[in-house]
């Protein structure tokens, strides 16, 4: 009697664990196939970031070079000198363990169907957003290369074994592209208290008495810190009962911003604290009187919505389809990407304290329905337990690769 063991490598193309985003989605997938019986992980990501400690899971890490350090989220020199290590090690693992998976996400798909061409392990795309737009954004230069872009990721997508976005406008990418089988893996709220009082510690920390416009992660050009700088300087024209707090950043990002907000002579009502803890995001939520993610590039739905509207707090965001495409509007105030109309809503929310309590409620009646841990648990076991179907059917003992590790 064989037990059946299945073995995978999971590809992780950035700084793991940190708090944010992505390496946050590697870590419920993680936790989720730890929950798995019959399954061993290895993880391979890149040299930063901090250690986590799951049943059947080995971590392995890129060199630590003082030229990959400080990796920030986006395309850039230091990610793809990254990526050249990972691709070796990943050829290295493939080819002395018989993996029955590899789970990819961002580029490391490319590694990973490369794996299947040369080994025939097949993959599942981990979607977080979608390569060929994010490149373009990043770098408007490389739209010349746009169709070459879109054929790579259609190329990824197609030879996938299955696809695993997070969201439904990715749904309809795969879709578009050939998806074999895609299941939406949505992002959920983590929050381990959506029910702490607020404690006015914020306020008091930063001298404040005014409601406080809370937003919280990276500073990056597509999150619309610049939208939100500008209709925050709109919006005090017309209050002054709001002050705006930003946690999060680099520094040098926060000695950009902040610039900004001197220009715009809203300095002394903005207010840039740093990152803070992951563990401490309900203490902070729990202070905010109106939570705000002005995001205006993309298509994929950030995650931070959903600890925000977990909360009970009032939620504004940008009505652009990165949030309509699952957030109602009677959920949270979907407002207009330009400062004018974003500016009027901030507003309306900090002068009307029963809408702020209606949308607070709806909100977290909201995300308890579908966006917490049992649920995305439901998704991915679902989608791993078809996975294990398609594999076994394949060969009952497990046995993918073309002379894997003989």
């Amino acid at each position: 009697n064989l037990t059946y063991i299945m073995k995978i490598l999971v590809l992780a193309p950035h700084p793991f664990f940190q708090n944010r985003g992505t390496p946050i989605d590697v870590l419920l997938v993680l936790r989720g196939l730890a929950e798995r019986d019959g399954t061993e992980v290895d993880l391979l990501t890149y040299n930063e970031g901090s250690d986590v400690s799951l049943p059947n899971l080995s971590i392995h890490r890129t060199p630590n070079l003082r030229i990959t350090r400080h990796i920030r989220p986006g395309f850039s020199l230091k990610k793809i000198i990254c990526d050249f290590f990972m691709l070796v090690q990943a050829w290295r693992m493939v080819g002395k363990r018989r993996y029955d998976l590899i789970h990819a996400g961002e580029e490391a798909v490319f590694i990973a169907m490369l794996m299947k061409f040369l080994y025939g392990v097949p993959y599942a795309y981990d979607l977080d957003s979608s390569i060929a737009q994010q490149m373009i954004e990043k770098i408007p230069q490389l739209s010349i290369f746009a169709r070459l872009f879109n054929w790579w990721e259609k190329m990824a997508i197609g030879n996938s074994l299955i696809n695993l976005p997070v969201c439904n406008a990715l749904a309809d990418l795969c879709d578009r592209n050939g998806s074999q089988k895609t299941v939406v893996i949505h992002d959920i709220s983590q929050l381990k208290n959506p029910d702490l009082p607020n404690s006015g510690r914020l306020k008091k920390e930063l001298g404040i008495n005014n409601l406080i416009l809370l937003y919280i992660g990276n500073l990056e050009v597509y999150q619309g810190i610049d939208l939100l700088l500008e209709s925050f300087k709109l919006a005090c024209a017309t209050t002054d009962k709001v002050d705006l707090v930003i946690i999060g950043g680099t520094q040098e990002d926060i000695k950009h911003y902040g610039e900004k907000a001197r220009r715009l002579g809203i300095e002394t009502k903005t207010h840039f604290i740093g990152p803070r803890p992951f563990e401490e995001l309900d203490e902070y939520l729990a202070e905010a009187d109106i939570l705000v993610a002005p995001r205006i590039k993309g298509i994929n739905t950030p995650m931070k919505v959903f600890p925000y509207l977990h909360s009970g707090k009032p939620v504004l965001l940008t009505d652009l389809y990165t949030h309509s495409q699952v957030i109602p509007k009677d959920v949270a105030c979907l407002a207009p990407a330009d400062p004018v109309n974003f500016s009027k809503e901030i507003v309306k929310l900090s002068e009307d304290e029963q809408l702020r309590a209606r949308l607070g409620q709806k909100g977290k009646s909201f995300v308890e329905k579908e966006h917490t841990y049992v649920a995305h648990q439901r998704r991915l076991h679902g989608a791993y337990d078809w996975i294990e179907q398609k594999i076994k059917k394949k060969d009952p003992l497990g046995r993918s690769g073309k002379g894997v590790g003989e």
